[in-house]
C-alpha cells in the first residue's frame, strides 16, 4: 500500500511542477485537466504525509524511551501511546481514499420517480418524494430540471422525470435507487386507517454522446399532441416526441416542452441515460454472480426505505437505519442518510478487497 502512495505522492508532485509552468496557463483545456487531476490526488497525498510524520516521530519518541531522564521517558511514552491510536485510524482513511472510484460518481442524473401500487396515495407520495429531492438539490446547490411529467388531477404524479446537474450529483444520489415504501392515513379514508403505498426511484447517470452510441436507424420518433391530467387538450401543435430505441425497445416520451425541438433533446437526454444503465446493470450482475451478499446493486425492485408518518419515522431496510425525523428528510434533509449508506458500501468494498488481497 505505501509503495502505491509513494507512487502517487510523486504524480501529486509532478502535477504540481506541471501546473507552476508559465504556458500552461495559455491552455486553458489541459489548465482544467491539470487542476482536476490535482485536487483528486490532494487529500490521500495530505493523509499520507500526516501518517508518514507521525511515523517519524514515533519512532523519535520511541528512541527517547531509552532515555536516562526519567522524565524525558514519561514525555516521550506519552507521546508515542498518542501517537500509536491515531496511525491506524490514518490507515484506514489511506484504504479508504485507495479504493477504486466509481468511473460515473461525477456525473449529472436523471431522476425518474413514478408511483406504484397504491393508486391516487402512491401519486400522492410520488410528488411528495418529488419535493424531497428538489428540496435536496435546492439545499446542495444542484440545478433541477423536469424533463417529462404526467400528473393526476389531483396534484399527485404518475411518473416524474427530472435532470439534476451538479457537483458529484450521482455518487451522492444513486444508492436512492429502489422502492419506497410509505405507511400514512390518506386523505380520502373516512376511518382513519393507515395504508401502505409504494413508489419507485431510479437514479441514472446522465451519459454523454461518448458513453451511449446511439445510431440514427436504430430510432424510431414519433410527434403527438401533449394532454393533461384526464386527457385533457393542452397544446394544439404535435410538440410531444416519443423515441423507441428499437434493439433495447426503451421508449421515452417528453412533452413539457411547447417545443418538439426542446422536448426531442430532453427525450433524447433520458434514452441515452436509461441505456447506460441497461449497460451498467448487465456488468453489475456479471460482477454480483461472486458476490450475491452486497447490498446496492442497483436492483431497484426491491424495498429500501419506509417512511412511517404515524410513527414520523424513516427506515433504510439495508443498513437497519431508523430516524425519528421524517419531517426533516421529507424537506430535503438526505445527509445523514445518504452518508450512513456511502460508509457501509465503503466497509463492503473494504471486505472484498481484503477477502480477493
Amino acid at each position: 500500500m505505501f509503495a502505491k502512495l509513494e507512487s502517487i505522492e510523486q504524480k501529486y508532485e509532478d502535477l504540481e511542477k506541471s501546473l507552476s509552468e508559465p504556458d500552461v496557463f495559455n491552455d486553458q483545456e489541459r489548465y482544467k485537466t491539470l487542476t482536476k487531476a490535482h485536487a483528486e490526488l490532494k487529500e490521500v497525498v495530505e493523509v499520507f504525509r500526516r501518517h508518514r510524520e507521525l511515523s517519524r516521530e514515533l519512532q523519535d519518541n520511541q528512541e527517547l524511551l531509552k532515555d536516562s531522564d526519567p522524565e524525558i521517558r514519561a514525555m516521550a511514552q506519552e507521546e508515542a501511546s498518542a501517537i500509536s491510536e491515531q496511525l491506524p485510524e490514518l490507515e484506514d482513511q489511506l484504504k479508504l481514499l485507495l479504493l477504486p472510484k466509481d468511473p460515473l460518481d461525477e456525473k449529472n442524473t436523471i431522476l425518474e420517480i413514478r408511483a406504484g401500487t397504491g393508486g391516487e396515495e402512491a401519486a400522492l407520495f410520488a410528488a411528495d418524494l418529488f419535493r424531497m429531492y428538489s428540496r435536496h438539490a435546492e439545499i446542495k446547490g444542484w440545478k433541477l430540471e423536469i424533463m417529462n411529467s404526467n400528473e393526476t388531477g389531483t396534484g399527485g404524479f404518475k411518473e416524474i422525470i427530472a435532470s439534476i446537474q451538479g457537483d458529484s450529483v450521482y455518487s451522492r444520489l444513486k444508492y436512492e435507487s429502489g422502492t419506497h415504501r410509505v405507511q400514512r392515513v390518506p386523505a380520502t379514508e373516512s376511518q382513519g386507517r393507515i395504508h401502505t403505498s409504494a413508489v419507485t426511484v431510479a437514479i441514472l447517470p446522465e451519459a454523454e454522446d461518448v458513453d451511449v452510441d446511439l445510431k440514427t436507424e436504430d430510432l424510431r420518433i414519433d410527434v403527438f399532441r401533449a394532454s393533461g391530467p384526464g386527457g385533457q387538450s393542452v397544446n394544439t401543435t404535435d410538440s410531444a416526441v416519443r423515441i423507441t430505441h428499437e434493439p433495447t425497445g426503451i421508449v421515452v416520451s417528453c412533452q413539457d416542452e411547447k417545443s418538439q425541438l426542446k422536448n426531442k433533446v430532453k427525450a433524447m437526454k433520458v434514452l441515452r441515460a436509461r441505456i447506460l444503465q441497461v449497460e451498467q446493470d448487465k456488468q453489475r450482475e456479471e460482477e454480483a454472480e461472486n458476490r450475491r451478499a452486497q447490498v446496492g446493486t442497483g436492483d431497484r425492485s426491491g424495498r429500501i426505505r419506509t417512511y412511517n408518518f404515524p410513527q414520523g419515522r424513516v427506515t433504510d431496510h439495508r443498513i437497519n437505519l431508523t430516524l425519528y425525523k421524517l419531517d426533516g428528510v421529507l424537506e430535503g434533509d438526505l445527509d445523514e442518510i445518504v452518508d450512513a449508506m456511502a460508509a457501509h458500501m465503503q466497509t463492503e468494498a473494504l471486505k472484498q478487497q481484503a477477502e480477493s488481497a
